[in-house]
């Protein structure tokens, strides 16, 4: 049930006939966890927060600095040098006091991403490197926990939804991160933020596709991005969005895996975060 305050923030919400009460009460009881309070962060954790999510799980272990303020709208210049899950909590309660927090001032590894995700409903990962996104994508496939997952460049930024768990109607299993990034890129290859840089504004757009996104998965309206990719070109203003399939290789659920599956049903599931698994321990990453 919502309380009258609940009714009146939430109105707008509550008058859409794809989200409607019904809706609003999946996006109350749901669970949220958010890889990265940095510029994807900043505005997919305000909108989440103001769409009134039961709870939001935060992951950051950085603490602000004066170039952040640039594009993660999270902070102000007093923040600066604070941990950036405290202030994110603090701005989350209160902008929304009915949304509990629960921040984790730590980096995602191989040692404790199994433990952290496994509480979730839904991940969204706005984080910076390609190292967690791939641990973020392996362990979201092993638990079986739906992901949002989103890039930027400096004037582009990328999109997805990721539910390989599942199979479609034809029974064909839903794409991983590996069949469409297959495999790390070489190290230098592509410049991080602080080299490259970055249009702040743009930031902005992708965070909060992020959100909607999100929402959508959990209430249920639409079309999502399972196995399409959406690019933005800001030097051009371009949106567009290419698919993409199920990779037989890969090695998460390819053609090899499932072959296994059929053999041992239960061999699979029962110890996915073996670190003896090549393609589920990252360190090497």
């Amino acid at each position: 049930m919502f309380s009258s305050d609940e009714i009146e923030r939430y109105a707008r919400h509550i008058v859409l006939r794809d989200v409607g009460g019904p809706g609003q009460q999946k996006l109350k009881a749901a669970r949220v966890l958010i890889v990265g309070a940095g510029g994807l962060g900043a505005p997919l954790i305000h909108y989440l927060a103001a769409a009134g999510i039961g709870e939001l799980g935060i992951i950051d272990d950085d603490v602000v600095s004066l170039s952040n303020l640039q594009r993660q709208i999270l902070f102000r210049s007093c923040d600066v040098g604070r941990p950036k899950t405290e202030c994110a909590a603090e701005v989350v309660t209160g902008l929304n006091p009915h949304v509990k927090v629960t921040p984790y001032n730590l980096r995602l590894d191989e040692s404790n991403a199994a433990s952290v995700i496994r509480d979730w409903d839904i991940v969204a990962d706005g984080s910076d490197n390609f190292a967690t996104r791939y641990l973020v994508s392996d362990t979201c496939f092993y638990e079986r926990r739906p992901l949002v997952t989103a890039a930027l460049g400096a004037f582009d930024g990328s999109l997805t939804t990721l539910r390989p768990y599942e199979t479609d109607a034809a029974g064909t299993p839903r794409p991983t991160y590996r069949c469409l990034f297959p495999d790390l890129p070489p190290p230098g290859t592509i410049p991080a933020c602080a080299e490259a840089g970055v249009i702040g504004a743009l930031a902005g757009v992708v965070g909060t596709l992020m959100a909607l996104e999100v929402i959508r998965e959990i209430v249920g309206f639409g079309e999502n991005l399972v196995g399409r990719l959406l690019l933005i070109d800001a030097m051009t203003m371009r949106f567009e969005i290419i698919g993409y399939n199920w990779d037989p290789a890969n090695p998460l659920n390819g053609a090899e895996v499932q072959k296994k599956r059929l053999r041992d049903p239960d061999g699979l599931h029962d110890q996915p975060d073996d670190p003896s698994d090549k393609h589920f321990k990252l360190c090497s990453l």
